[in-house]
């Protein structure tokens, strides 16, 4: 399986190659971590959770390994939902 690529934190390398993005929703599917996002609007506050009215959402799709690396990294609370939190993501062609 393919997965997709996501960073807590602004990437430093490659910047042009990845896309800020707000959690929509995260839930668990066959053994893995499906995290649904939209584009991050630069005008939009950080945990604002509305959808982009033309619906541009995306599912990204990783390992519970990297799920719980990344969920360490946002700045909440251990058990915190991360809906609404900013991050960053690539997705990989299937």
């Amino acid at each position: 399986m393919v997965h997709d690529r996501i960073h807590a934190r602004e990437p430093t390398h490659d910047r042009d190659r990845w896309t800020e993005g707000v959690v929509v929703s995260a839930a668990e599917r066959d053994g893995h971590w499906v995290v649904r996002a939209r584009p991050a609007d630069g005008d939009r506050p950080c945990d604002e959770t509305a959808e982009r009215e033309d619906g541009g959402s995306v599912e990204l799709v990783v390992t519970f390994a990297l799920r719980d690396l990344f969920l360490s990294r946002l700045d909440i609370d251990a058990g915190e939902s991360p809906v609404g939190c900013r991050f960053w993501y690539r997705k990989k062609r299937r």
